[in-house]
């Protein structure tokens, strides 16, 4: 068995140079017939027209730049400021409602410790410490604690109602802005279409070229009008979320706060 492995052996190598010998002269056979071949012609270079390349440039930017100046500026520059000043209003609300935000609970074992260990100027020294409306509500509170209990929840409700106000200053400008912007795109809408009927008017005759620059005036003042009012509504919506939120806070706090005095006056 071992001879015949070895025979095998020695077969290969005695016979790899003649199969690499034949190898060699196929490759060079072949080298020679493709040269000898004429080489294929190159492919034509596809050749790009002048607006193939400028809708490649064109970004979301340049596209809308477009849009506006072919709506006419005169009709979708109101419709770009009531944009501009509502959101504006909606992002310093947004800010401002954030900053509001108060950890109840937290605040709420403060007072507790404070009245427990310092009592009420204790007490009124953590809330006037802390911003939100919650603390204030709190500190307006103690300041009549020495008036009785019903005098704290009074006082309490009374300066709910007016940080509550404070919180919903601002919303009705948005509001506005939510309404003005599709009013001011359905009147360049109206305009348009009465410069089209001038236009068939003047010439006699309907031709679509006539009619076409009033009707694509009146489309896109009124897709410019209701993208603002669809933005500024989506903004206008969480900052109503954000105070109905604030608000259950401010009143949960209310409810924890009363029963805390009348707790620390039982004990006192």
């Amino acid at each position: 068995m071992k001879k015949l492995i070895t025979y095998f052996m020695l077969s290969g190598i005695l016979l790899s140079p003649m199969i690499t010998k034949a190898q060699d002269e196929s490759d060079v056979s072949e080298d020679t017939v493709e040269a000898v071949a004429p080489a294929p012609a190159p492919a034509p270079t596809p050749v790009m027209v002048d607006d193939d390349i400028v809708e490649e440039e064109k970004g979301f930017h340049q596209v809308i730049k477009e849009k506006f100046i072919e709506g006419d500026p005169t009709y979708m520059t109101p419709v770009l400021i009531c944009l501009i000043l509502g959101l504006a209003v909606a992002l310093e609300r947004i800010i401002t409602l954030n900053l509001s935000t108060t950890n109840t609970k937290k605040l709420l074992a403060r007072v507790e410790d404070a009245l427990d260990q310092g009592g009420i100027e204790a007490a009124k020294d953590v809330t006037k410490s802390t911003k939100g409306p919650v603390a204030s509500i709190f500190t307006q509170g103690l300041m009549r604690y020495s008036e009785g209990i019903d005098m704290v929840e009074k006082s309490i409700i009374a300066y709910g109602s007016v940080e509550m106000g404070r919180l919903e200053k601002g919303l009705v400008w948005i509001s506005l802005f939510i309404s003005l912007a599709p009013m001011l795109g359905f009147m360049g809408t109206v305009i348009g279409m009465i410069g089209a009927f001038d236009s068939i008017e003047a010439a006699g005759d309907i031709s679509p070229s006539l009619v076409a620059g009033g009707i694509k005036i009146a489309l896109l003042t009124t897709v410019a009008g209701l993208i603002v009012a669809i933005i500024l509504q989506l903004f206008y919506n969480y900052c109503v979320a954000k105070i109905d939120s604030l608000v259950n806070d401010m009143e949960d706090a209310s409810i924890s706060l009363v029963d805390l005095l009348v707790k620390h006056k039982l004990t006192k």
